[in-house]
């Protein structure tokens, strides 16, 4: 057989496809690992190739879609991620033979790196290259990397590929019906990108053949690189509790012209194609052959697309000054010693308790208040309650805004409604990965943590979606995160403190703070970053409230000193009051540290909390 790229640009080469919907139809469960099957059942996965090879496939993507360290990990089988991938490329060339070429499949790590994730790209570059060495070493033709929602992954595993060898890489993107990725970026953008790297670019999966025609065509528009194409057949339906593809494969096979004219050398199919449907387009292919020479002359008479030298995602705009973001950014950049309140959003949707509130701290000189987020049970959201108070009462808030359960792109929309609502203080947090509120069979769930949620809001401030794409005037947020001096391992606070100013953090809140020992050792770790810290304390309210504290509450530092001084106290009124004096005396002694002093309250008590700030201020 010639070398693949020759083959390519000599005719249209048809892949086969999807290997998971035929290893589902022959009873094998969606909770398996189906990459641990080229090692359990292997006569099943040849018998798969073997069925795409009979319809007329001249590619086979090898078993190992999910083969990284990563997703191994999850179902124990890590330590035989290479056993996998050479088993994997050796099935599929043994059924290919001399017919077909072998391509080494490699799809997303399913964490997310840099810059929305914890993941470095350096990092991901090593679970690829191992995925990528085994492949090769089982006797690969090519790779087919597939299924990527984000450009920065999908070329750091071509970047891995390369450093282990030279065979050719086929790069796709997943995408929305409305073309761009499901991240947000459009193919306009990402096609370049890829063409850089990549000796076939594409898209695959996700939509079917319709949306992803439209999407080749503007990828056509402004590249010239090799397409491919591999829709999925159609959307799933739920049919009697499954999820069944009903695109048959004639109408498939109708759009695999379509791409053809489009420009298209390499087309197949993904979620829900069978045998039957890569029959059909490898029909499709021959009859097309006299059109495929038009339409290659075709697209190379068009040329390239007037692409602007400066992309629109790239283009300077006007950052708003972090002093006029708001009063709270104002005040902290003059160096004025800053207060603020955490006030909690009520069962149910009225809020007009809570907003007396913060009119109250308001009028007694309080300058922010700090509305949490992630309560248990059906609460008002946090944001609904900061357009309410800043509204109503009048009073500037730190919106604290938490990661979990929440995707990437549903964040985004949040954070620019809450602009356009008037809220400019955010404070971000991953939140806790727990159970979820009084419904114990919830489960929590991350899209990006708060390194990744803070890249995404410094690029609205930027003018940027997560995309790349401008989004007209630049947000002006005013960019907060938590840190926890009472970590267990504060090395790696210290580690994500730093990788949260990098990604643009410009003040931080602590969490609640009990002896200053314990904020000294962390602030003489950060110190050289000058960013503003806020120093959060608890007024215990009982003995109870100091024992949870202290045995209940992760990342909670509680010294027996003061669990003494609380249990030597007898009635509940003077609990309260060693309360307030035990998080007094932390703040003053902390008070030519910090640049403000964040109370949170148990049970809504503000009178505690004003009874500390007003200690705080008098403290020399």
């Amino acid at each position: 057989m010639k070398p693949f790229l020759e083959a390519i640009d000599e005719r249209v080469l048809v892949c086969d496809g999807a290997m998971g919907t035929m290893l589902y139809a022959r009873g094998v469960f969606i909770n398996r690992c189906f990459d641990a099957l080229n090692l359990t059942e292997p006569d099943r996965v040849a018998e798969v190739h073997q069925e795409y090879v009979r319809a007329g496939a001249d590619v086979l993507e090898t078993n190992t879609f999910g083969a990284n360290r990563i997703k191994l990990r999850g179902f124990g089988l890590a330590d035989r991620l290479r056993e996998i991938n050479v088993e994997g490329a050796r099935l599929a060339r043994t059924v290919a033979g001399g017919q077909a070429y072998v391509a080494g499949a490699m799809g997303p790590l399913g964490i997310r790196i840099e810059p929305w994730g914890k993941t470095g790209t350096d990092e991901a570059e090593a679970f690829f290259r191992e995925q990528a060495e085994a492949l090769v070493a089982g006797g690969v033709d090519l790779f087919i990397l597939e299924t990527f929602r984000d450009l920065n992954e999908l070329r750091a595993a071509i970047a891995a590929i390369r450093r282990v060898c030279d065979l050719p890489v086929v790069a796709q993107m997943t995408i929305e019906e409305d073309g761009q990725s499901l991240d947000g970026t459009p193919p306009e953008q990402f096609a370049p990108a890829l063409e850089r790297v990549a000796d076939v670019i594409g898209v695959n999966c996700s939509i079917g053949p319709a949306p992803m025609l439209e999407t080749i065509e503007r990828m056509a528009a402004v590249t010239r690189a090799r397409l491919s194409a591999q829709p999925n057949a159609g959307r799933p339906r739920d049919i009697e509790g499954r999820n069944l593809y009903l695109a048959s494969p004639e109408y498939v096979a109708s759009y695999a012209r379509r791409f053809i004219n489009a420009g298209v050398r390499l087309v197949g199919g993904c979620c829900g194609t069978t045998p039957e449907h890569i029959r059909q387009i490898a029909i499709a292919v021959k009859k097309s052959a006299p059109e495929v020479a038009r339409a290659a002359a075709r697209h190379a008479a068009a040329g390239h697309a007037v692409v602007p030298a400066t992309p629109p995602g790239d283009r300077p705009v006007a950052v708003v000054p972090l002093a006029g973001r708001s009063q709270l950014a104002r005040a902290l950049a003059d160096g004025r010693f800053v207060t603020a309140v955490q006030l909690v959003p009520p069962k149910g949707f009225v809020g007009d308790a809570i907003v007396e509130q913060a009119r109250a701290l308001k009028e007694r000189g309080v300058d922010v208040i700090r509305i949490s987020d992630g309560q248990r049970g059906a609460r008002m959201s946090a944001l609904s309650l900061a357009v309410l108070i800043e509204q109503k009462a009048g009073i500037e808030t730190v919106l604290q805004y938490s990661c979990r359960d929440r995707n990437l792109l549903g964040m985004q929309s949040d954070l620019l409604g809450a602009h356009a609502m008037g809220v400019r203080n955010v404070l971000i947090v991953t939140g806790d990965a727990r159970t979820v509120g009084d419904y114990p069979d919830a489960t929590a769930v991350f899209d990006v943590d708060s390194i990744g949620l803070t890249h995404v809001v410094a690029r609205l401030n930027h003018g940027l979606d997560i995309g790349g794409q401008a989004i007209g005037s630049p947000t002006a947020f005013h960019v907060g995160v938590q840190v926890n001096p009472g970590a267990e391992d504060l090395d790696s606070e210290v580690r994500r403190f730093a990788y949260k100013v990098e990604a643009g953090a410009e003040f931080a809140v602590t969490k609640p703070v009990f002896d200053a020992g314990t904020f000294e050792r962390f602030y003489r770790r950060v110190e050289s970053a000058r960013l503003p810290i806020i120093l959060g304390l608890w007024p215990f309210e009982s003995v109870l409230n100091a024992e949870f504290m202290a045995n209940e509450v992760p990342g909670v530092r509680v010294p027996d000193s003061a669990l003494e001084r609380m249990r030597r106290v007898e009635s509940p009124g003077a609990a309260a009051a060693e309360g307030v004096a035990i998080a007094r005396e932390v703040g003053c002694a902390l008070k030519g540290l910090v640049q403000g002093v964040h109370v949170a309250v148990p049970s809504g008590r503000i009178e505690a909390a004003l009874d500390v700030l007003a200690g705080v201020h008098a403290a020399a």
